[in-house]
């Protein structure tokens, strides 16, 4: 099974310049602009309402943008009707014809584009075998379980040999071992068929698995894009830290001047001086207050000296054990840390230790 030929291999495959959605007075997208390379597994994450669906429905031609520009293969697809966009979209609630077996579904949109019927066998038939489900041409899809009508969904988009292909939280209604399994599946699906990819989730370790670079979304706008370990390490702002979760989120403020990359700040509880990389001098202002993040599995427990940066005394407040990890709850001086480690190191609480917060682990956060 072959793709839609490129014609332009040194841009973008699909450009979004600015575009908005309004509805009912209500805007669901507001300037909204982004590339998505030829090849990439591009994710749009965020919460529910954040605007990414309707991002999604955008691209897919199912929505007008009020305003702003949609390219696609370097041609301005804005107008463009959705069938005649050539792109696949499997959707959350998988969008099947319950009157149809799985061979007339999959069959579906290869027939709306008057393909002939030797070339809907065989792309019908290919697109069940890539899929695991070679056999099932006869079966109702109302005989399949929820992993089996997905899959279904997934072969008809694939089976019009898509210039691009949609996802709309595709795996959100199959339960956890399932959706982990398949998650792995529909990567290499779409790597061995050399397709471009755009996935909505709300599923940040969905879309940590998954995509090649990821946009977050909050309040109809992108907070950030990015790979997913830098999303994951270095959030850019608060939003985005507090979306993906489990971060040490420590106010403070900046006290040195100094031009170069680590600046000093003090931390607003417990009073600490610690030293922090600081690429952008405007992201901290002197004598105003700020955050900086850093994830639990980075603070270092045990191993600080009178030399080491950002070495504080705490005290051990509490353990959890997690399995894998432990959860250790930290108050140095009334500024309280989350360490997570593999060995809690024979602590209990109410034992003192040393913490350390290594410099290059820190993140600090833009003003929102």
């Amino acid at each position: 099974m072959g793709v839609a030929e490129i014609d332009h291999p040194d841009m973008s495959l699909l450009s979004l310049k600015q575009i908005s959605k309004t509805f009912d007075k209500t805007q669901a997208v507001a300037d909204v602009s982004l590339d998505v390379e030829r090849g990439e597994f591009f994710g749009l994450l965020g919460p529910s309402g954040c605007g990414k669906t309707t991002t999604l429905r955008m691209i897919a031609g199912l929505e007008k943008p009020d305003a702003g520009v949609i390219e696609f293969d370097g041609r301005d697809i804005t107008n463009l009707p959705a069938e005649r966009r050539g792109f696949g979209m499997v959707f959350q609630n998988y969008a099947l014809f319950p009157h149809l077996n799985v061979f007339e579904n999959v069959a579906f949109g290869l027939r709306a584009r008057h393909t002939s019927k030797p070339e809907i066998l065989e792309r019908v038939n290919s697109a069940l075998d890539l899929v695991q489900l070679p056999g099932y041409e006869k079966r109702r899809v109302d005989e399949l379980s929820g992993g089996q009508q997905q899959r279904v969904a997934i072969a008809r988009a694939i089976a019009i040999e898509p210039a691009l292909l949609l996802f709309d939280e595709p795996l959100s209604n199959l339960d956890v071992t399932l959706r982990e399994a398949t998650r792995g599946e529909l990567r290499e699906l779409v790597a061995r068929l050399g397709l471009t990819a755009v996935y909505v989730t709300h599923d940040q370790e969905e879309a940590f698995a998954l995509c090649d670079r990821i946009s977050v979304m909050g309040g109809g706008r992108i907070l950030q894009t990015a790979r997913p370990r830098e999303l994951y390490e270095q959030p850019a702002q608060l939003s985005v830290a507090r979306f993906l979760g489990r971060n040490n989120l420590i106010r403070a403020m900046r006290l040195s001047s100094s031009k170069s990359d680590l600046g000093e700040f003090k931390t607003l509880d417990g009073g600490h001086t610690i030293r922090v990389p600081v690429g952008e001098l405007d992201l901290a202002p002197l004598n105003q207050p700020c955050i900086l993040a850093i994830r639990p599995e980075h603070v270092v427990i045990g191993s600080g000296n009178d030399n080491t940066a950002n070495a504080l005394e705490a005290e051990v407040r509490e353990i959890n054990f997690a399995g894998a990890t432990s959860s250790i709850k930290l108050d140095a001086n009334g500024l309280l840390l989350e360490a997570l480690t593999l060995e809690a190191d024979g602590l209990s609480a109410g034992d003192h230790c040393s913490v350390v917060l290594p410099p290059e682990r820190i993140s600090l956060l833009k003003n929102e």
